[in-house]
């Protein structure tokens, strides 16, 4: 492994400590009585705290330094002067382990007394510290100039999520979106705690992946020498529970499919799902609606959030339009009573790709997707779903060719989906056997035959309706993100590309290559400003690693980065 000269340099500082006595990892308890915003909003002048954090900065003038400390809660500025701190002779503690020892990013421990600054700075005055973990890395800290201008800010996406760590020290608003997204769970709990509803915990690992239209991950179990499949949906693990005698019954679950990643998809997800015995899909409308506007008040004290350009209200109640009324609306095309043949002729007339794997419900989905989901920023229920594109769901009561279902469109995109849930056993056996048929025709999408969960149904289940919601995607309403991976601690990434360190000489030069992509041999090499011997080191450097491309016009050599 290469390291860069302020990683030496910071090992070094490591050794150093370490041939004085000091270890720089000590295991035992640091007795902490105080945070950051509880000295801010506790204060008391000449109050004795014990603090810690990492130190985020310093300015160290002789004998005396003020410091800023980042512990969970935010900052508090420290102020250490050496003969507060070393009170005998000996001031090797300040001078050599405090000014030249420790680093920004470094953990330590504070002892002090609280004081206020001629400036109104609330302040501990230090009177001891330990150290608790020295950094070996440099923190990616943004930098600004005298005239107030930023640079170097930690801003990359890809370099964000893969090192979410520095990211949630260098950038703490980051912290405040996973902040929003505990108190949208523990909000949801709560509603449904207090209607007694029964939280509970079903398999990850499933013989067949059901519940949902879904390409599913596959492992193998050795011992039972059998495929498993990571679960794509809990919901009949969950219908299996009302058919054993629970009224309500929910999970927050982690799904796994897969399926494509984009700014709205990652392939391991949180789902909230939820099913209430003697209940219909009318009753889950109602139900969702009130969930939602409670939420969005928990999360942001308001029924109101901003997401891209739009305002968006989850005061209840909400539009409700069905799928026909919908598709009829924005397309012109009535898809009541039409054949699959007639469909198919009508998305290609539209313009969507479609093909002979596709079957009606399919065909259907993909016609809404393209034409109609887009159109709806405000929550907007889309109910009557056709059967095709509904195996779980329970006919309409009014109209033998659609299903009681119903999905939440909010800015285009669906967070919930629900139904008045099928519970006739004969009815599934034959909804699941079309699924099979669509299989053999080549959707990969298609479900399997639980025949575990037919079994199930044949005992008996009440009538229940049952809701998903899709939590990543409504907390990025709520936070204004438009990224999934923005409100995903640690989203799914492409393997990291082995990181090429370049020696000082290398980095000068390539770092002015980055900013005017296409230079003057001679004008590149004075820019550089490096002598002879390390221009040259550095040229060939780069020219071994592959980055540089040199180009000969009739005037001059040009360089480029290859």
């Amino acid at each position: 492994m290469q390291l860069s000269e302020q990683e030496l340099v910071r090992r070094e500082k490591l050794n150093s400590l370490r041939s004085m006595g000091i270890n720089p990892y000590p295991a035992a308890l640091y007795p902490v009585d105080y945070t950051s915003k509880r000295i801010k909003s506790e204060f008391e002048e000449g109050k004795k705290v014990i603090i810690a954090g990492r130190l985020m900065s310093r300015r160290i003038q002789g004998k005396a330094s003020f410091a800023e400390l980042q512990d969970a809660d935010g900052r508090i500025q420290v102020y250490f002067n050496r003969d507060e701190i070393c009170t005998g002779d000996d001031k090797t503690k300040y001078n050599d382990i405090y000014k030249k020892l420790l680093d920004i990013g470094d953990f330590i421990g504070v002892e002090g007394e609280l004081f206020t600054t001629q400036v109104g700075e609330k302040t501990v005055m230090v009177k001891d510290f330990s150290i608790l973990s020295k950094s070996l890395k440099p923190l990616p800290l943004p930098k600004t100039d005298k005239d107030g201008n930023t640079f170097d800010e930690f801003n990359d996406p890809e370099l964000r999520y893969r090192q979410r760590y520095a990211d949630l020290v260098v950038n703490p608003h980051v912290k405040d979106v996973f902040i929003k997204r505990t108190k949208l769970f523990n909000a949801m709990r709560e509603f449904f705690n207090e209607r007694e509803y029964f939280e509970v915990e079903t398999p990850i690992l499933q013989p067949i992946p059901g519940g949902a239209s879904a390409r599913p991950f596959i492992t193998h179990h050795n011992s039972l020498d059998i495929p498993l499949y990571m679960r794509i949906a809990n919901e009949l693990y969950l219908k299996r529970l009302i058919v054993g005698g629970f009224d309500g019954v929910y999970e927050f679950s982690k799904n796994f499919r897969n399926e494509g990643m984009d700014r709205t998809h990652n392939p391991e997800f949180t789902a909230m799902e939820i099913y209430v015995a003697y209940k219909d899909y009318n009753w889950m409308m109602d139900f969702c609606e009130q969930l939602l506007e409670h939420c969005a008040i928990a999360v942001n004290g308001d029924t109101k959030a901003t997401f891209g350009e739009h305002e968006i209200d989850f005061k209840a109640p909400y539009a409700r339009v069905t799928m026909a009324d919908s598709i009829k609306h924005f397309t012109g095309f009535d898809i009541t009573g039409k054949s699959e043949d007639e469909i198919r002729s009508a998305a290609k007339e539209m313009n969507i790709a479609v093909d002979d794997t596709m079957g009606k419900g399919k065909l259907i989905d993909e016609i809404f997707g393209e034409k109609c989901e887009g159109k709806y920023i405000q929550p907007t229920f889309i109910t009557d779903y056709p059967k095709e594109m509904s195996p779980l769901c329970k006919e309409h009561r009014d109209n033998p060719e659609l299903t009681e279902r119903f999905e939440l469109m909010v800015c285009g995109k669906e967070i919930a989906n629900a139904y008045s849930e099928l519970n006739d056993p004969i009815d599934q056996r034959e909804r699941f056997e079309e699924q099979l048929k669509l299989s053999e025709k080549g959707d990969d999408e298609a479900m399997f035959i639980d025949q575990d969960f037919v079994r199930a149904l044949e005992y008996g289940m009440p009538p229940t309706s049952g809701m998903g919601i899709g939590m990543d995607r409504l907390i990025m309403y709520l936070t204004n993100n438009q990224s999934i991976q923005e409100v995903l601690f640690f989203p799914q990434m492409r393997p990291e590309k082995k990181q090429i360190e370049l020696n000082d000489n290398e980095k000068a030069i390539f770092d002015i290559l980055k900013k005017e992509k296409s230079i003057a041999l001679s004008d590149l090499k004075n820019a550089a400003g490096l002598s002879n011997k390390g221009w040259d080191k550095g040229m060939k450097g780069l020219s071994k690693l592959g980055l540089t491309k040199v180009t000969k016009t009739d005037d001059n050599l040009i360089v480029e980065i290859a």
